[in-house]
This record gives C-alpha cells, structure tokens and sequence, in this order.
C-alpha cells in the first residue's frame, strides 16, 4: 500500500515538474525569443506594416485597404450610399473596407466575398445595362460608369476600354490594399485637378509608388493605395 502511494506521489511529481518546465519553456522562453528575433530582423512587419504620415502618425497598415469618402449627411443612415472622396486615389471597390481620410476615421467593418459567379446576371453572356438589379453584372456595370463619370475632368474623358477589371471588382477579401498601375493612371486627372496639382507631378507619383512583380516573376505590378495617398497628402501640404 505504501508502496502504491509512494509510486503515484512520485507521478505526480513528476507530472508537476514537466508542467512547470514546459510552461517556462513554450508560455516564457519560447514565445520570449521569437518576439525578439522579429522585432530585431523584421521589426516593421511584426508591428503590423503600419504606415505613418509625414509628422509620423500611424494612419493605417500597408496590409489592409481603406475606403476614402466623404463625410454622410446622416451618420446613422445605414441607406444613404457613401460618396468617394475625389481628392483621394481610389481603392477597389468592396462592402469590406473602413473608413479614412488619411486618417481620422479608421474603422474596420467586414472582410469577404461577394460570393457571386462572373456570369452573374449577364444576359447573352455579356454583363449589360439590363442585367438583374442586385447581380454581380449589374454591380460592375454600374461601378463602370461611376468610374468614367468621377475620373472625366473638361481636359480629359475617360475612354471606357481603358476602365481595368480592378476599378469595378473587389478582391476576394474585400480588404485589398493595392490597385493596378493601369486603375492609378486613370485616376491622375482627376486627382490632379481636385487637388490643384499639374498632371506630371501626379504621374510622377504614382510612378514612385508602382512596385513592381515579387522577384521580378511572381504577381503583377501594383499601387498600394495608402501609402500612394499618404505621399499625396504631403505633396498637397508642403
């Protein structure tokens, strides 16, 4: 009997040791170590990939994309539709994304997909004006003529053949931080005149925030909206 109580105390001891070893080792050591080794060697990625203004604020993270419109005329009206802020680049179009204005209203929402088939709504498999209200079709048929008519300035129309697909789709999470190089030059116009800046100035920009493919093979060239309307706002206020 002694012999049994003994042999389970020691089990038990045993067990408490390998508790108390493992929890300093994996809850202590470990997570210890790898902090510091990202905060040392990837010390902007492990902080989130925040982005900061000239007078060095955080205003948002080069990882997830924002929404620039203006002010509704009733916050609390769910109905009333936002208006995009013309001054601003614009991001791909989603349901998903916060609000900001480079950046005084940060406020993530929702993250996802519309869900829909590319076929949604066409008719003869061509997206329409008569496509079904609420389809997918219908969405980026309507998303194309915003584009022309908000991008049209009196020295520049938009030729609706250069409208690229990423002007009038979301991405898969709704949360896309980049546009195509092709979405950001058709929006130089537009941006230049808001803003009362000469049309090279602008160009030159967007030039200077265009990344190109990873390694040179992997992706496609891209314009990360924040950090291309952060560079802006600089322009603008200097």
């Amino acid at each position: 009997m002694n012999n049994s109580v003994g042999n389970t105390a020691r089990l038990i001891g045993a067990g408490l040791r390998a508790l108390l070893v493992l929890t300093v080792i994996c809850g202590v050591l470990y997570p210890l170590a790898v902090t510091g080794i990202a905060q040392a060697l990837f010390n902007g990625k492990a902080n989130g990939s925040e982005i900061k203004d000239q007078s060095g604020q955080v205003v948002g993270s080069s990882l997830i994309g924002q929404t620039y419109n203006l002010p509704k005329n009733d916050p609390n009206d769910a109905d009333e539709a936002a208006k995009p802020d013309l001054k601003w680049f614009q991001p791909r179009p989603s349901n998903g994304l916060g609000s900001n204005s480079v950046n005084t209203r940060y406020a993530l929402i929702l993250s996802g997909a519309t869900n829909r088939s590319a076929d949604n709504g066409a008719v003869g498999g061509q997206c329409t004006k008569d496509a079904e209200e609420g389809t997918l079709c219908a969405q980026v048929v309507a998303a194309k003529e915003a584009v022309i008519t908000d991008n049209s300035t009196p020295s520049h129309t938009v030729d609706p053949e250069d409208v690229p697909a990423d002007a009038v789709t979301s991405s898969g999470s709704g949360l896309d931080p980049h546009i195509s190089p092709e979405y950001a030059k058709l929006q130089v116009h537009r941006v230049a005149e808001q803003n009362k800046l000469d049309v090279k100035q602008v160009e030159k920009l967007v030039a200077s925030h265009t990344t190109g493919r990873t390694l040179g093979f992997m992706g496609e060239p891209r314009v990360n909206v924040l950090e291309l309307n952060t560079a802006l706002k600089a322009l603008t206020t200097s």
